[in-house]
């Protein structure tokens, strides 16, 4: 049984949750309006939630130019070295994706093709902090799957354009930017209005509000994955560093107030000095204010009595980011299996795959990681087949194999599709059901 030396504490003495929103609803009455009254619809709710009503949403290439040209040449050299690292990736994701074709007997050819989603919808998140990786993960990713037309919208912060956003959104290859947010950026692409054409499809994080936008419009559009708030998992052995454990545990809890921050340990020692170090180091950090909620309501400090036990427990969180600060950290790529993305070794960090390494930081959340990956060039992608029988014999045997299975289901109209190609094909004597 593992030792618990912190525990989460949701509702700290001082502190309020503040009134319960009902968003379902609120998101709910928001897209029907939407769905309803298009353009009006859209521009009062950018109003009422952002305070912002240009007289186009839409960008123009000359908003865009003046726009970046506002940027310090410095974020601009890093946002193309981030995003060539991103569309490496990508690239090469998709290289493993093939499309095939087999000729399963003589004369039946079965294939496989791998066609890129005509258009898709990218949410770039604005609120505390302008997310430029959120472009690149989403976008970059988009156009390396080969899609021919992406949108993007990001919200306005307190009222103004966000420059280095618009020019990590134009530099991944946008065909269109607006300046929009919350459920009326994601119903307005889902659903189309006047001035915007519908995607088929749309990716990115977002607040509660677009987390369930996304989730109420799924069927109607495809999404990459309903996530949650940000969260982050820390396996240690003796050797970690509790300077470094703290660090990280900080760097993600700083993603706002409900971020999970978790360490399992084989260490109490490790342990006990990490929560130390956590409470030495929460003070002097700017974004304390954000970060110490979450450290106090969702950190979590469990000893256990070895690694594999750490490997064990660790895979029943499925946590969205897994780091492993131990002395043989690729031990953990063969014991786990339930993750978003691990980050193996001390000279590797969650901060490097949320910002800059290449590999994609929409991750699945809230133990979603049993059952599913994260954002990547596959999720543009449709994986299609087609079956071509080009042998009349081999034609004519599937027939009766197809009747025969058919009708074994009660399917007639089935079993006489494949009758007729065994009397036209086979040249023995075949009676067929239908006559």
């Amino acid at each position: 049984m593992p030792i618990t030396l912190k525990k989460p504490n949701p509702n700290p003495s001082g502190t309020s949750n503040g009134p319960s929103l009902d968003v379902p609803q609120i998101v709910r009455d928001v897209i029907a309006d939407i769905r309803q009254n298009g353009d009006r619809a859209v521009r009062a709710y950018s109003e009422k939630f952002d305070k912002w009503s240009p007289e186009s949403f839409k960008l123009s290439r000359e908003q865009i130019d003046e726009i970046i040209s506002q940027v310090p040449e410095q974020v601009i050299e890093d946002i193309k070295t981030v995003q060539q690292n991103v569309r490496t990736f990508a690239l090469e994701q998709r290289k493993s994706l093939t499309d095939f074709e087999y000729e399963i007997q003589p004369g039946v050819f079965l294939g496989q093709k791998n066609i890129p989603v005509a258009a898709v919808g990218a949410y770039i998140p604005g609120g505390r902090y302008p997310l430029l990786a959120s472009a690149h993960m989403t976008i970059v990713t988009a156009k390396a799957a080969g899609v021919p037309r992406v949108i993007a919208c990001t919200p306005p912060i307190n009222g103004q354009i966000p420059p280095s956003t618009v020019a990590a959104i134009h530099m991944a290859g946008a065909d269109d930017i607006y300046i929009l947010g919350g459920v009326q950026a994601i119903a307005a692409m889902a659903l189309g209005t006047e001035t915007i054409s519908k995607i088929d499809f749309v990716a990115g994080p977002g607040n509660p509000f677009v987390a369930e936008a996304k989730r109420q419009l799924f069927g109607e559009i495809g999404i990459d994955l309903p996530a949650g708030p940000t969260e982050v998992l820390i396996v240690a052995d003796g050797k970690a560093d509790p300077f470094v454990v703290a660090t990280d545990l900080l760097s993600q809890a700083e993603h706002g107030p409900d971020t999970p921050a978790i360490l399992i340990t084989d260490s109490r020692e490790v342990g006990e000095k990490s929560i130390k170090e956590v409470e030495r180091l929460l003070p002097i950090l700017p974004t304390r204010g954000l970060a110490g909620v979450s450290w106090e309501r969702f950190g979590e400090v469990h000893v256990v009595e070895n690694l594999d036990e750490a490997y064990k427990l660790a895979d029943e969180y499925a946590s969205e980011h897994v780091q492993i600060l131990t002395e043989n950290p690729r031990e953990a790529l063969e014991k786990m299996r339930n993750y978003g993305a691990i980050f193996l070794g001390e000279k590797t960090c969650v901060s490097y795959g949320d910002k800059c390494i290449g590999t994609n930081h929409v991750l699945p959340t809230k133990g979603a990681a049993r059952f599913t990956g994260g954002l990547w060039v596959g999720k543009y992608l449709k994986t299609v087949t087609y079956q071509e029988v080009t042998n009349a014999k081999a034609s004519g045997e599937l027939g009766r194999l197809c009747g025969r299975a058919a009708r074994a289901e009660g399917f007639e109209g089935h079993a006489r599709s494949g009758d007729v190609r065994a009397k036209q094909y086979l040249s023995d004597s075949f009676e067929w059901m239908g006559q």
